[in-house]
């Protein structure tokens, strides 16, 4: 059974970093575009970032500049490097992982509180 495990998360001041990490169990990974998504309190999930199998990305407008996502194969392990943090960037971060094998898979969020 595949799962995925998010880390990383915590509380940090505004312009501070956090790097989240989303790490899969199972054998798909390899052949998944990994996606990082985010929900505040009373709004919609929406997608952060991506990463295709072969390391193509793409950035939510709101995000560009400041967050990467990156992936390591042999770790099966997919990052979100989060710069200049800014409070409105708080919420619970998920990821998930989109293949021709399965159904989206999700993980189970971490929370990212951005707060001076």
């Amino acid at each position: 059974q595949v799962q995925l495990v998010e880390s990383g998360g915590g509380l940090v001041q505004p312009g501070g970093s956090l790097r989240l990490s989303c790490a899969a169990s199972g054998n798909i990974f390899s052949n998944s575009v990994i996606n990082w998504h985010r929900q505040a309190p009373g709004k919609q999930r929406d997608m952060v970032a991506a990463i295709t199998t072969f390391g193509g990305t793409n950035y939510a407008d709101s995000v560009k500049g400041r967050f990467t996502i990156s992936r390591d194969g042999a770790k099966k392990t997919v990052y979100l490097q989060m710069n200049n943090l800014k409070p409105e960037d708080t919420a619970v971060y998920y990821c998930s992982a989109d293949s021709s094998e399965t159904d989206r898979i999700w993980g189970q969020g971490t929370q990212v509180t951005v707060s001076s």
